[in-house]
C-alpha cells in the first residue's frame, strides 16, 4: 500500500497541476476541429459526413483505448502514461498540420485519439496516490474541469491562429506544444511520494499472477462483474455526449450555420459552455461528496436537463433568442461535471488496484454515445443535402440533432436497470461491511 500523506504538500500539487496541464493539451487536441471545422471542410473540400469522419475516428479509438489504457496505467505508473499520451498527441497534431490527402488527417487524428485515451485515466489513477481519500472526489472533478480549458484554448487562440497564420502553422505550434508538456511531466510528475510503494502498484497481484495476459482479463472481468461499475458506465454513457457533440464539432457549424450567429458570438458560446463546467463542477462535486446517496440522482438530474434544453431550442419557432442559446449552452456544460461523479461511483466499487480499469470501462460509455451521435448528425446533415456550410440550414440541423433522443432514452433504461441490481446486491449483502452499492443510489 503506497503511503497517502495527511495534508496537501506542494510537491502533491505541482504534481497534479502538471498532469492536469496534460490532460488541457489532450483535451485541445481533441476539441480542435470544433472551432476550426469550417476551414477544415475547406481545407479537405469534403461534406460534412466525410469530415464527421475525423472526429468520430479519433473518439472510437479514444473509446476503444479506454481499457486498455486501464490497465496499462495499472502497471507501468501514470508518469510514463501521461509522457507518452502527450507525445502521441503532439505527432497527431503535427501529422494534420501536415496533411494534404484526406487519408492522412484521419491518421493524424486516431493519433491525437490514442494520446488522449490514456490521458485522463492516468490523471485519475495519479490523484489517490498523492492525496488523502477525502480529497479525491473533489480533485477528479477539478482534474476534468479544468481540462476542458482546452476547449478555451481551441475556441479561441488556436481559431485565431488558424484564420491568422494559417493551417499548417497553427497546428504545427499546437504540436510543439504538447511536446513541451510531455518534457515537463517527466520532469515534474511522480507516481507516488519518495519512499511509497509504486501506484502502478498492483504488486500482490504481479507477484502472484504475473504479468501474463490471463491475469489482465481477470482484472478486467472483475471490474466488469461489479454491478456499481456497470451503473457507472451507463451514468457515464448518459450525462456528456450532448456537450460532447456540442463542444467536439457540430456547436460551431449549428450555432453559425443553423442559427446565424456570427462566428465571434458562436466562439463565444463555446467559451461560455466550457466556463459554465467550471462553474458547475465543484458544485456537483460538493454535493455527490456531502450526499453519496444521491450521486445517481445528480447524474439523471443533468442528463434530463440537457434533453430538455435541447428539445426546447429546436422547437423554438425560427432561430432561439441569443438568451435561450446561452442558457442551453450552460445547461450542455453541465454535463461533463455529471459525468465526473460516475468515476466517483466506480471508484468505491472495486479494491484500489483496479480502479484504472474501473476507470476505462467506465470513460467508454461516454465516448461511444459522442462517436454514435456526431456520426449520425453528419449523416443525417448530408441525407437532407445539407452536407457542406453553405448549404446548412436551420431545419436541416433540428431533425439532425433529434438523432439524440434515442440515446437518452437507451442510457435511462441503462441506469434504472443497473440500479436495480445495485439495490439487489446491497440487500444480498445484508448491508454489511462497506460495499459502494449501499450508498450509491
Amino acid at each position: 500500500m503506497s503511503v497517502v500523506p495527511p495534508r496537501l504538500s506542494a510537491q502533491a500539487l505541482a504534481v497534479w497541476g502538471v498532469a492536469v496541464l496534460a490532460y488541457v493539451a489532450a483535451v485541445t487536441g481533441r476539441s480542435s476541429l470544433a472551432a476550426t471545422g469550417v476551414t477544415a471542410a475547406e481545407r479537405f473540400d469534403v461534406s460534412s459526413g466525410v469530415l464527421s469522419l475525423l472526429a468520430v475516428v479519433q473518439l472510437a479509438v479514444y473509446a476503444a483505448l479506454q481499457i486498455p489504457a486501464g490497465v496499462l496505467v495499472d502497471r507501468v505508473g501514470p508518469r510514463r502514461v501521461i509522457a507518452g499520451g502527450a507525445v502521441l498527441v503532439a505527432v497527431g497534431q503535427v501529422v494534420l498540420a501536415l496533411a494534404a490527402p484526406f487519408w492522412l488527417a484521419v491518421a493524424g487524428r486516431m493519433l491525437v485519439g490514442a494520446g488522449d485515451a490514456v490521458t485522463f485515466v492516468s490523471v485519475l489513477r495519479l490523484i489517490p496516490s498523492w492525496f488523502p481519500a477525502r480529497r479525491v472526489p473533489l480533485l477528479n472533478q477539478l482534474a476534468g474541469i479544468l481540462g476542458q480549458l482546452g476547449q478555451v484554448v481551441s475556441a479561441v487562440p488556436l481559431a485565431a491562429l488558424v484564420l491568422g497564420t494559417g493551417w499548417t502553422p497553427a497546428y504545427l505550434m499546437a504540436g510543439g506544444t504538447a511536446v513541451l508538456v510531455a518534457v515537463l511531466v517527466i520532469a515534474v510528475v511522480r507516481d507516488g511520494p519518495a519512499g511509497s510503494s509504486a501506484p502502478a502498484g498492483d504488486g500482490a497481484e504481479r507477484s502472484s499472477t504475473g504479468l501474463d495476459g490471463p491475469s489482465v482479463a481477470g482484472g478486467v472481468a472483475a471490474a466488469l462483474r461489479e454491478p456499481g461499475v456497470r451503473l457507472a458506465f451507463w451514468c457515464h454513457l448518459a450525462a456528456p455526449f450532448p456537450g460532447n457533440v456540442f463542444g467536439l464539432l457540430w456547436g460551431f457549424p449549428f450555432l453559425t450555420g443553423g442559427e446565424g450567429l456570427a462566428g465571434g458570438t458562436a466562439q463565444g458560446l463555446l467559451v461560455l459552455y466550457v466556463v459554465a463546467g467550471i462553474v458547475i463542477g465543484p458544485l456537483l462535486g460538493t454535493l455527490a461528496g456531502r450526499f453519496p446517496a444521491r450521486r445517481v440522482r445528480l447524474i439523471v438530474v443533468a442528463t434530463v436537463a440537457q434533453a430538455v434544453s435541447w428539445l426546447v431550442v429546436l422547437a423554438w419557432p425560427g432561430p432561439a433568442p441569443l438568451a435561450l442559446l446561452a442558457l442551453h449552452v450552460v445547461v450542455l456544460g453541465g454535463g461533463g461535471p455529471a459525468s465526473l461523479v460516475a468515476f466517483d461511483i466506480a471508484r468505491a466499487a472495486v479494491p484500489p488496484q483496479r480502479i484504472g480499469r474501473a476507470s476505462g470501462i467506465v470513460n467508454v460509455g461516454g465516448f461511444v454515445s459522442t462517436v454514435a451521435v456526431v456520426l449520425v448528425v453528419g449523416v443525417a446533415l448530408d441525407l437532407q443535402g445539407a452536407g457542406t456550410p453553405d448549404t446548412y440550414t436551420l431545419d436541416a440541423f433540428r431533425i439532425a440533432m433529434l438523432v439524440q433522443a434515442p440515446v437518452w432514452a437507451a442510457a435511462l433504461v441503462g441506469i434504472a436497470r443497473s440500479a436495480r441490481r445495485v439495490r439487489a446486491q446491497s440487500a444480498a449483502d445484508g448491508n454489511t461491511g462497506a460495499r459502494f452499492s449501499r450508498s450509491a443510489v
